[in-house]
């Protein structure tokens, strides 16, 4: 990369600001905090009412912490994040999970592709160039749901289903509605979508070792269902 391109990563690098929205994550929060704060010089965890050492634990290692009284659900989590971010002086905001399944030594890979993309981009995780690792119900349930949602979002999208993503303060303001739980990251991109956004996938690594997913995969497929059709109306 020219010296042009890594002064212009270095600049973004000022300017961004990550969200780690977490439930009981006691186990992996330090690490994960630790490892953001060498990539990023301001994380801010959202304990959405852990009942574990959670907020703690990510205070220690470095982080703002903002605590729920209860539990509120990833959606709500995100929000709260992103309404600390608002008005301060960052132009992107990074989001990532707790869990460990993404790698924060690879936010540098969002950076270098922003540095290279135009205005009006949202920037997502994108693991299924090399699936290895993924669990074969959850490749082929990303798989059918990121082609439903490319059609509702009129663009190709292979992962959309990754809570690693970058996003570009200016479309802060659109996500603060919405649903409250996993959906509202797939909503995320519907809006984003609508407002005239270009999603750019950045390959990233696939991460899955003691991580339990936290979907309910009943009740979290209804309402993944009940959102495609909401928007499929519109």
């Amino acid at each position: 990369m020219t010296d042009a391109g890594q002064n212009r990563i270095a600049q973004i690098r000022l300017k961004t600001a990550a969200i780690i929205p977490a439930y009981r994550e006691e186990q992996h929060i330090s690490d994960v905090v630790c490892r953001t704060r060498q990539q990023l010089d301001h994380v801010v965890v959202i304990d959405d009412g852990s009942s574990d050492n959670t907020a703690r634990c990510a205070r220690e290692a470095g982080a703002e912490v903002i605590v729920h009284g209860q539990n509120r659900g990833k959606g709500e989590a995100i929000k709260t994040g992103l309404r600390h971010w608002l008005d301060r002086q960052f132009i992107y905001v990074i989001i990532l999970d707790a869990d460990g399944q993404h790698l924060p030594e690879e936010i540098d890979r969002f950076m270098a592709t922003a540095a290279q993309a135009g205005d009006r981009s949202f920037f997502l995780g994108n693991r299924m160039n090399n699936p290895t690792g993924m669990p074969f119900i959850r490749r082929l349930v990303n798989r059918y749901m990121s082609n439903r949602i490319s059609r509702i979002c009129r663009q190709k999208i292979p992962d959309t289903q990754c809570g690693f993503r970058m996003l570009d303060r200016q479309l802060i303001p659109e996500l603060l509605d919405g649903s409250n739980r996993f959906d509202y990251e797939t909503e995320m991109l519907i809006i984003a979508s609508s407002k005239g956004y270009r999603i750019e996938s950045v390959p990233i690594t696939t991460v899955y070792a003691d991580q339990v997913s936290s979907i309910h995969p009943a009740r979290d497929t209804i309402r993944f269902f009940k959102l495609m059709r909401r928007y499929q109306r519109v």
